[in-house]
């Protein structure tokens, strides 16, 4: 295959990754029904705080931000994709619920390998929690900034 080729989605491989786009895009509690149609049974997926596999550890993950959060959406703004490989560029905007405040983003990619079913078999987010989420706290945010000037100098 040449390398034009490899970088050229297929009709599944596009499908299957506007089918994730328009699910993290429209993300609900009631949603997380139709995981399975996004997630293959024995999925890994794995973020800054969690590396869980499997549908019922996945549904957990997304469970406990929908407690912690108001309003959590999902907005991807750039999607790239090579064979069963896709990377996207996201902001996930959110207030805390706790502390209910200003509205909060965090920027953020993914990278996913879909499995010959167009299922999500890794998921694999990064996005820096130090400065995306740690310095948004109201108490540890403080300490965060302070830490961040003192190894900056």
């Amino acid at each position: 295959m040449n390398r034009m080729t490899d970088m050229t989605m297929n009709r599944d491989d596009d499908a299957a990754l506007l089918r994730l786009v328009r699910f993290y895009e429209t993300l609900t509690p009631q949603s997380l029904a139709r995981l399975d149609h996004i997630y293959a049974f024995d999925a890994r997926f794995k973020d800054p705080f969690n590396d869980v596999r499997g549908l019922a550890a996945i549904r957990r993950v997304f469970e406990h931000m929908f407690a912690q959060l108001l309003e959590p959406r999902f907005i991807v703004t750039t999607r790239m994709a090579q064979g069963a490989d896709a990377f996207l560029a996201w902001e996930m905007q959110f207030r805390f619920r706790r502390w209910a405040g200003t509205p909060q983003v965090i920027r953020g990619a993914t990278h996913v390998r879909f499995d010959a079913d167009g299922l999500v078999l890794l998921h694999r987010d990064y996005w820096d929690a130090a400065e995306e989420l740690y310095e948004k706290l109201p108490l540890l945010g403080r300490f965060m900034r302070v830490l961040k000037r003192a190894v900056n100098r």
